[in-house]
């Protein structure tokens, strides 16, 4: 039998040594080996997909001259264009650090904390106040459930990735808040602890956002946290003041002048023996004490009635309330209110955070023109407060519908600078796109386009044909033809013809088309095909869920919305002039939940319209450039109603054919667009 090792003060137990240390599941590899964050491998190409310039496009649409004086007049600076991103934010930070790293001086998230959190939530539909709800979207879905899959251990590795992430992308002045609830901030402090050092932990700001809160056992939670860090010990400061409460005011300044000025009164001396030691109308300072100014400022003081002298003949100084800056903000915010159902910053965002709460974060950390960095933006509370505060910013987040309540937004916001000649930044909108399908296929599939089908068709729960009668049939599914698009591709209508050809030479009458993405105006051309070969295409775009590792169970495959719309031409003068007219419109219906689709179904069916929340017209949209917003509308809380037909009245420079593209945004936050032949 072994002899049992004895640990002692001359051979001491390993566990011992070890340092304190927050470990989760995932830190170490099989090995032991500390796993990295593979910044470099993650890094991919973004796609511009959007440039908002509200203003400029608003002059654009009424001609040259216009634009022309616009340019002379516009308080927009040019020194930045501000980045509202979609994506995984991991993917797109890694992605930022070439441009960017060391250069954000402020980063603010709020990431989701709640494990527990039901992420449905009521939007409105149509000009009436209707509410519908919305479910999650499905990679947001996946998202969560891998933020939470192995409960806290998950979480805490997908934190330290951005977090390691976020200190490269942050500035040496650089400061970041991570604002997380009670039920997971003790961990969160000691995981930034390890990444930024516990020495670069500034404040833990406790942030009252509601005052009565009932819970079944226990007090209630009234309270999040929002965690304060530097990147070194040189970061920016500017320390900011709030209001006296009346009740101190009253207590500390209790008396006035006859105007009615209030004011309290501070000692004339000062603890220590300085050059202040001096004899005041025959009062010397006292033993060890000095007067708090030279003998000059104190006759000026005399001369101003600010000293005043007590029954005994001490000597005071008047500090007039008028004059003081207010109480240094502590780290306890209850100040700040969560925002009322009524207020004018709301925009229907369950998870919206007020804008005086981040107004402080950015005041205090960042300077004029600074970059502002947010992660997990939601409704985009950051960079409206950024922009208001004339600072630059960069956005993202994995949803969709705050993607498109963020431009929103903004570009609300841009309208209102404008008008009010205050400063503003255009900002552009992108996404990772293809990219990030090839690198899913580079290091998940090893590149084999084959295997891309195999996996597609698999979730789309089809049949895998081994012999079929043409190289562009894949798949059957009930009865029909399947086809599954190149992963670096876009389905194009030469395409869809090719396909409809090898599907009737068949002997088949319908196929499903899955892909990526569709080239604009795609419906038009499966209608034709219809008529002229009997082949019904059906057009469905393939989730990007099926990216996720080790995922077993298929996301929904859903057919694309349905958009129609005309041009409407007009005479001004001798001059024609162009609108567009939205015909028709058919929601995908994705993010519905299953108790309510039948009955949304019907609805759009009957008035479609009313699920658009937000339209815009690129009036000269040109392939492989991104959309210019030369037009848009959509609906805010207090203003259902919505155009259907533009209003921009927009003049060509000259005869000739021109493209127009029509974008549209549902209530759900999804996309959808085709292109418009105009001829003047």
């Amino acid at each position: 039998m072994a002899k049992e090792t004895a640990y002692g003060p001359d051979n001491p137990h390993p566990l011992s040594k070890m340092s304190t240390e927050l470990v989760w599941e995932g830190k170490y590899d099989e090995y032991g080996n500390r796993r990295q964050v593979d910044a470099a491998g993650c890094a991919m190409p973004m796609q511009k997909i959007e440039t908002i310039d509200e203003p400029r496009s608003q002059a654009a649409a009424k001609g040259k001259q216009d634009l022309l004086a616009f340019e002379k007049e516009t308080t927009r600076l040019d020194d930045f264009r501000n980045m509202l991103i979609w994506g995984d934010n991991k993917l797109i930070m890694a992605s930022l650090l070439k441009q960017f790293k060391g250069k954000i001086d402020l980063i603010y998230i709020d990431p989701p904390f709640d494990v527990g959190a039901d992420f449905t939530m009521d939007v409105p539909i149509g000009d009436e106040k209707e509410m519908i709800e919305k479910d999650q979207s499905t990679l947001e879905m996946v998202a969560y459930r891998d933020s939470w899959g192995k409960g806290t251990d998950s979480y805490l590795h997908m934190m330290f990735e951005r977090l390691t992430l976020i200190k490269e992308l942050l500035s040496g002045q650089g400061s970041v808040y991570v604002h997380v609830g009670p039920n997971i901030n003790h961990l969160m402090r000691g995981l930034l602890d390890e990444v930024f050092a516990a020495e670069r932990h500034i404040n833990e700001i406790v942030w009252r956002r509601t005052h009565a809160h009932s819970e079944v056992k226990g007090f209630g939670r009234v309270h999040d946290s929002i965690l304060f860090y530097t990147k070194t010990d040189q970061f920016k400061w500017t320390t900011l003041y709030q209001p006296y409460k009346q009740e101190y005011i009253d207590r500390q300044y209790r008396y006035s002048d006859p105007d009615g000025r209030r004011w309290l009164s501070v000692a004339a001396t000062g603890a220590g023996a300085t050059s202040g030691d001096y004899a005041w109308k025959g009062r010397s300072p006292g033993p060890g004490r000095h007067w708090a100014y030279t003998k000059e400022k104190m006759e000026d003081l005399e001369r101003q009635g600010r000293l005043t002298y007590t029954s005994k003949g001490t000597v005071r100084i008047k500090q007039y309330l008028d004059e003081m800056s207010g109480q240094q903000v502590m780290d306890l915010w209850d100040d700040i209110r969560r925002i009322h159902h009524l207020a004018n910053e709301r925009v229907g965002y369950d998870t919206q955070k007020p804008e005086s709460l981040l107004s402080r974060i950015v005041e205090a950390s960042t300077g004029l023109g600074d970059l502002v960095g947010d992660f997990f933006c939601g409704s985009g509370t950051s960079g409206a407060v950024a922009e208001q505060l004339g600072r630059r910013w960069i956005m993202a987040d994995l949803g969709r519908f705050a993607i498109h309540t963020s431009r929103k937004r903004l570009i609300d916001l841009q309208r209102t600078l404008h008008a009010e000649g205050k400063p503003y930044r255009a900002f552009d909108v992108y996404n990772l796109g293809r990219y990030e399908r090839q690198w899913w296929q580079k290091e998940r599939l090893k590149g084999a386009d084959e295997e891309h089908r195999k996996v597609v068709l698999e979730f789309f729960k089809a049949e895998i044909l081994e012999n079929t009668p043409s190289p562009l049939i894949h798949g059957r599914k009930a009865g029909s033809y399947c086809h599954v698009d190149g992963i670096d591709s876009i389905f194009t209508r030469d395409e869809a013809k090719a396909v409809a050809q090898a599907v009737a030479q068949a002997g088949g009458k319908s196929c499903y088309c899955l892909a990526w993405e569709f080239e604009m105006d795609l419906r038009l051309t499966t209608a034709a095909l219809e008529k002229e070969l009997g082949v019904k295409l059906m057009l469905i775009q393939i989730p990007r869920e099926i990216m996720e590792k080790n995922r077993k169970n298929p996301p929904p495959f859903l057919e694309m919305a349905v958009l129609e719309a005309e041009p409407v031409y007009k005479k001004k003068a001798k001059e024609t002039i162009v609108d567009i007219k939205i015909t028709k419109f058919m929601p995908s219906l994705a993010e519905v939940p299953t108790k309510e689709l039948e009955a949304l179904r019907e609805r759009a069916v009957k008035s479609g319209v009313d699920f658009v929340d937000f339209w815009a017209v690129d009036f000269n949209w040109q392939t492989e450039k991104p959309f210019n917003h030369h037009w848009q509308d959509y609906r805010t809380r207090k203003d259902r109603s919505l155009k259907t037909v533009s209003d921009a009245g927009f003049q060509y420079e000259k005869s000739g054919t021109y493209t127009a593209c029509v974008k549209v945004i549902d209530t759900f936050g999804c996309d959808t667009s085709i292109t418009v032949e105009i001829m003047v």
